[in-house]
């Protein structure tokens, strides 16, 4: 009798003890649980910890509630301005009703995937080239909501979109290295047209201060070539301009007439010199 109350018990321990493993479910922290028994989804969601079910008749569907970063692949359309471009994007995104993701909806990932390109495409086709080169925050913001609006339902919330890249055709390039390089070019000869504009007023200026001062011409002149003669390896040409013949000629006019030229024999003896040459035939007379 004792023997048998002992196998009994003995029973009874190791069913409770399979009862037990075969109930038992760990729920790590960045997990939810959703309960279906017999089919019919539990409204309790299991927290983060150890939980119970009731065996072959409880089905326990972990949801993963972290952020999901997904890419978006590379979507080709035509812009409004009628360019063909190629855009991908990523989409950050996470579940935050476990039942509804796991209930109203096949495969969330597929759906939002799906759901993301199709919005791209949507996008792209509404947007200017301009628009998505240098604007990409307001088309970050039109691609969140238009995904988010079905997300929603299913119970995932959409974190954040980012159009990571858009490539061109090579002949839009092109054609845009093309614009850039002529903006720069007009951009360098207003530059260029300002500076000589400057550069004139200040030469008049000069030339204005050396009218009134014939000599700074003359010392102006001399620094150039001592700044030209510097260099070893070049030939130096001095010209002799007009200006300075007439500031000499002007110097010469204002000087007093020598002294010696009005005594006797200044200029007559000069002449009897060149007249006393020109006759030969004196001599030999």
């Amino acid at each position: 009798m004792v023997e048998a109350l002992v196998a009994a018990g003995a029973a009874l321990v190791s069913v409770g003890a399979v009862y037990a493993l075969a109930a038992a479910r760990v729920v790590r922290q960045y997990e939810r649980g959703v309960v279906f028994r017999l089919g019919r989804l539990r409204p309790e969601v299991r927290e983060p910890g150890f939980t119970m079910i009731v065996p072959f008749v409880d089905r326990l569907q972990k949801v993963n509630m972290q952020i999901v970063t997904m890419p978006v692949p590379a979507q080709e359309g035509i812009t409004r301005d009628n360019v063909t471009v190629r855009v991908d994007a990523v989409v950050y995104f996470k579940v935050t009703g476990p039942a509804e993701a796991v209930v109203r909806v096949e495969d969330y990932r597929f759906a939002v995937s799906q759901m993301a390109q199709t919005s791209l495409r949507s996008i792209i086709g509404k947007s200017e080239l301009d628009d998505l080169l240098s604007n990409r925050e307001k088309l970050n913001q039109g691609l969140e909501l238009m995904i988010d609006s079905p997300a929603v339902e299913w119970g995932v919330t959409i974190d954040r979109v980012e159009i990571k890249d858009v490539s061109l055709p090579e002949t839009m390039k092109r054609s845009m290295a093309r614009q850039a390089e002529a903006d720069r070019e007009r951009r360098a000869r207003v530059i260029n047209a300002d500076a000589e504009l400057q550069a004139s007023k200040k030469l008049a200026e000069a030339a204005k201060e050396m009218s009134e001062q014939p000599a700074a011409l003359q010392l102006r002149l001399l620094q150039t070539v001592v700044a030209v003669a510097a260099e070893k390896n070049s030939t130096l040409v001095l010209p002799f301009p007009v200006e300075l013949l007439r500031f000499l000629e002007r110097a010469q006019q204002q000087l007093p007439p020598a002294a010696g030229a009005d005594g006797p024999g200044g200029t007559e003896g000069a002449v009897g010199t060149n007249s006393g040459q020109g006759q030969p035939g004196d001599s030999r007379g």
